[in-house]
């Protein structure tokens, strides 16, 4: 696992397309099924970086906290599944349900959605508008595993605060790091 930073893809990009099958329902899923009527948040995520276990608790809270308010959340991983097995469809499932998404958790194969996005790492965090324009890309807060910074979702509630309130989150943003995303050879 090395330590990797989001690209930071930049603001004003139209959110890429996507169909993909939910590990949960079984159902498959795009864009245009997640998206939220104020907003939504797209998370490159896994089973097994420390950092993505360590933000899984905050990331529950979030959904129950804004999907009420018309904000859509969708978790996507793209990890390679054969040589990372915890990463597999059928164990993502068992961690959505046994974590408590409120939200699909898709599993990206081909890995042609994560480089569409240009996702870095997991996690990796992108808020687009109710226009499906990226408004936000980085961090959840600077919590770490292990830095005794308790976790609050800081950054990523202000950027949905700011667009429920219908205004740009700040100009400042600061990637999120953890697991580089393991990418098929």
């Amino acid at each position: 696992m090395a330590y990797t930073e989001s690209n930071m893809l930049p603001l004003g990009t139209a959110a890429p397309e996507f169909r993909l099958p939910d590990t949960v329902s079984g159902k498959t899923l795009t864009l245009k099924d997640i998206a939220g009527k104020a907003a939504t948040v797209i998370i490159f995520s896994c089973n097994h970086c420390p950092y993505v276990v360590h933000v899984n608790p905050e990331i529950v809270r979030l959904a129950k906290d804004y999907m009420p308010q018309g904000i859509g959340f969708v978790a996507i991983s793209a990890n390679d599944a054969e040589k990372y097995p915890a990463d597999s469809p059928d164990k993502m499932k068992v961690l959505a349900q046994t974590v408590g998404y409120s939200f699909p958790y898709l599993y990206d194969e081909s890995q042609e959605v994560a480089r569409a996005y240009d996702a870095a790492c997991t996690p990796d965090f992108y808020v687009f508008d109710k226009d499906l324009s990226l408004v936000y890309r980085g961090r959840l807060d600077d919590s770490r595993p292990n830095s005794g910074t308790p976790l609050s979702g800081r950054d990523l509630r202000a950027a949905l605060d700011a667009v429920l309130a219908g205004d740009q989150p700040v100009a400042k943003q600061y990637p999120s790091a953890g697991c580089n995303i393991k990418w098929k050879q």
